[in-house]
């Protein structure tokens, strides 16, 4: 009798079949945890060149030596970003704060921005400066160091430039756009309500009051003379006035040195070796912090809404 049609007992060719689902089921099992494992690792490797790639691996400041403390002011000085009055004094205190720190440089490359901010900067160094008075602060120039950027360099001790660095616009302007023309041709109503006669003070899409232009006039009128009245206590007797001096115009860092707005030729390593006489030099500039590296990496934020980015864009004063 065949033992294969005993009760109890499968066929030969039943149990193969069914070993052979069991054993492809594990191997799909273990197929699966392979690639899971894989991805995992890469997700995870991704995450690490992510950080690699916003993270500042410098070896940061050694203290225990003579240097010189490099701080760097570069793009738009603005109430957000890095050019920013919080964080300019906030490494100009570490800097300052620091006993091994011979001298402090201020390396700019910045084309202006508010005005409220580079006050701010301007202030503290001329604060701190009275505060440390055996510590000298030098402004170096790169390729550019206009209007609010120059309000900054002004505070320094002595400014140096390159040849061709541009230097100057010291004047304030405040821009926008009018749409109201452009509404009654495609025939659209501008309903604005407002409490208190001069609330929509130059609304981009109603024409222009002569009375609220005078006035915007007059804001401009006032924070340029606090812009020159800035730059001639700081530079002092060094400055050559001239009827353009004060206009807006700029300069090359030639020019600049003629004029008195700067006072050398020299660089960051220069300046750091044949004049504070500590070549060593550290950044105690103040970086953001890694979510915002990561965030400005991956491009968030940078799209800024049109409404709001036309509804403001008439009321933007700056130095410029």
């Amino acid at each position: 009798m065949d033992n294969s049609q005993l009760p109890g007992n499968t066929p030969t060719w039943e149990r193969q079949t069914l070993e052979k689902l069991a054993f492809a089921a594990l191997d799909e099992q273990k197929a699966k945890r392979r690639w899971g494992i894989f991805f995992k690792a890469l997700g995870f490797a991704y995450l690490l060149v992510v950080l690699f790639a916003v993270v500042d691996w410098g070896s940061g400041a050694q203290h225990e030596e003579r240097h010189t403390a490099l701080i760097n002011l570069s793009g738009v000085i603005e109430s957000k970003g890095e050019a920013t009055a919080e964080n300019l004094i906030a490494a100009l205190h570490a800097a300052y704060e620091e006993k091994n720190v011979a001298g402090v440089i201020l390396r700019i490359n910045s084309p202006g921005g508010s005005p409220v901010q580079a006050g701010m900067i301007n202030d503290e160094i001329r604060r701190l400066r009275a505060k440390y008075p055996d510590k000298p602060i030098y402004a170096v120039i790169e390729d550019m160091c206009a209007s609010g950027g120059y309000y900054v360099a002004v505070a320094a001790d002595s400014i140096y430039v390159n040849k061709a660095s541009i230097v100057g616009s010291i004047g304030v302007l405040m821009d926008g756009f009018g749409f109201n023309g452009v509404m009654d041709k495609f025939g659209v109503e501008r309903r604005l309500l407002t409490a208190g006669e001069n609330k929509g003070f130059l609304d981009p899409f109603s024409p222009q009051v002569e009375k609220h232009k005078q006035h915007a006039q007059s804001l401009l009128n006032d924070i340029h003379a606090q812009f020159i009245d800035v730059v001639k206590t700081g530079r002092g007797k060094r400055l050559k006035e001239s009827p353009d001096m004060f206009s807006g115009l700029m300069w090359t860092g030639a020019q600049s040195i003629q004029l008195g707005l700067a006072d050398q030729f020299g660089s960051v390593d220069s300046v750091a070796r044949d004049v504070i006489k500590a070549e060593k030099v550290l950044d105690y500039s103040v970086k953001d912090n890694i979510a915002e590296r990561f965030a400005k990496r991956l491009g968030a934020g940078a799209v800024n809404g049109l409404w709001k980015g036309i509804s403001e864009s008439a009321q933007d004063a700056r130095f410029r």
